[in-house]
């Protein structure tokens, strides 16, 4: 969408830009309404479309559709010519669309099925054979007398601009029952992206169900053509998906983000192309959701970098500030005295620590009044002490049980147990204690590798 926005220097120029800016956001022009609402509701449909294709790990599978819907809109405009008609009539040229784009997703299917061929080497056959046919009869169709000013390209680049709102209105009729009919087949579609085998199992018409979500894609890709156009539509199905997924590790949260990210790309997009003079919308509805994607990437709650990165930091810190404490209640246990002072060199002697790092974990052990120095030594405040106690009793629970039930031998228990100590939870202690002795367990047991155990 292309709507000019004068923009002068000045108070004048600051004027009219909020007052043209106040006019989008109130969708008080005819074709800016049109275009938001037939954008937003597309992409909230290929949000959640997108999801399951995404967990499908078939994301690709958009995009050889989208390049194989271009030979029906040829074939449909050139039917609609030969019948008598100007070959201009949208919902024809979408069915031409989707004609093809299905026969593309079929022959896809087919080629993993009857052949040994993979799914990038079946989804490179569909997406170059079919676009290629395309632009062949592309330029067969512009050297026409009818096709000269027919516009068909503007399906391979998107044209949101000149959407009516008829076109709106089918746009956002399909675009309602593809989600209607994501929510409404949900477990079926959830089941068949986690585990098809377990669904085929238990009965479950696996085959059905994909051609069913694929036929959905087929929609949304065809429905996308006007807005964003044939190349830029991959993006609305995977885009918003691959966002979401940096926030949630579960499937209904994950669906819910990506439509909200999906139905903001076009809102935004299509409002910021109302105020940037020739900047396409469908353009720029795509860059608003690698915006998205990129803060996603950096600030997602489950998987972006930033968070993962403090957690990794926290737990780090964590791991150094247990080894700390186990090696000082180690050297005290062998001294019966949990409260003695350990040197700086005594402690390097019991861990690859370096000077550097060893010094940093027990000034910030100090700051937190777990450990005290005394002349030179380093020893257990009662704190420290306590806390000690329960690292060391989780690190040996888990040797005894590796040593009882996973029949390793003691002296190689250790690095396994030194492994897993910091992150067993109180549902896990617990069936520990269970498993090895119960209430026999509640202290400290000695360490099952040791001389004489």
């Amino acid at each position: 969408m292309m709507l000019p926005v004068a923009i002068v220097g000045g108070a004048t120029g600051h004027a009219n830009f909020w007052a043209d800016l106040w006019r989008v956001l109130s969708l008080q022009d005819h074709n800016t309404r049109v275009v938001v609402i037939g954008t937003t509701l597309l992409g909230v449909a290929a949000g959640l479309v997108g999801t399951f294709l995404l967990l499908r790990r078939r994301s690709l599978l958009a995009d050889a559709v989208s390049h194989a819907t271009l030979p029906g809109i040829c074939l449909a405009f050139l039917v609609m010519v030969l019948a008598g008609g100007t070959g201009k009539h949208l919902p024809l040229l979408l069915l031409g669309a989707g004609v093809t784009g299905a026969l593309g997703m079929l022959t896809v299917v087919a080629i993993r099925r009857f052949t040994r061929l993979k799914d990038d080497a079946a989804l490179g056959i569909v997406l170059s054979v079919f676009f290629g046919i395309g632009i062949a009869l592309l330029g067969v169709v512009t050297r026409m007398q009818q096709g000269s000013a027919a516009g068909l390209q503007s399906f391979i680049y998107g044209k949101t601009a000149s959407m009516l709102w008829r076109d709106a209105l089918l746009i956002g009729g399909a675009a309602f029952g593809t989600i209607v009919l994501c929510v409404a087949f949900f477990k079926e579609f959830s089941l068949v992206c986690f585990d098809p085998g377990f669904a085929e199992t238990q009965g479950w018409p696996v085959f059905r169900i994909d051609i069913a979500l694929m036929t959905l894609v087929v929609v949304v890709t065809v429905i996308g053509l006007q807005a964003v156009g044939l190349i830029l539509v991959v993006a609305l199905l995977i885009i918003p998906p691959a966002a979401a997924r940096f926030w949630t590790d579960r499937l209904g949260p994950m669906m819910t983000g990506s439509a909200l990210l999906g139905g903001a790309s076009g809102l935004v997009g299509s409002g910021a192309s109302a105020l940037l003079p020739d900047m396409p919308a469908g353009a720029v509805i795509v860059l608003v959701a690698t915006g998205f994607f990129a803060a996603s990437f950096l600030l997602g709650r489950a998987r972006g970098v930033l968070p993962r990165a403090v957690r990794h930091a926290r737990l780090t810190a964590r791991i150094g500030r247990q080894n700390l404490l186990r090696a000082l209640y180690e050297s005290g246990e062998e001294r019966d005295d949990h409260a003695a002072p350990v040197g700086l060199e005594a402690l390097l002697a019991r861990r690859s620590w370096s000077r550097r790092a060893l010094r940093r974990l027990l000034a910030g052990a100090e700051r937190d009044r777990l450990v005290e120095r005394v002349s030179g030594a380093w020893r257990l405040t009662a704190d420290g002490i306590a806390q000690a106690r329960q690292v060391l009793r989780n690190h040996r629970l888990w040797e005894m049980y590796l040593i009882t039930h996973a029949d390793i031998a003691p002296s190689h228990v250790d690095r396994d147990a030194d492994a897993i100590e910091h992150i067993l939870d109180a549902g896990m202690i617990l069936r520990l204690e269970e498993l090895m002795a119960g209430e026999a367990l509640r202290t400290v047991p000695a360490s099952p590798h040791a001389e004489g155990t």
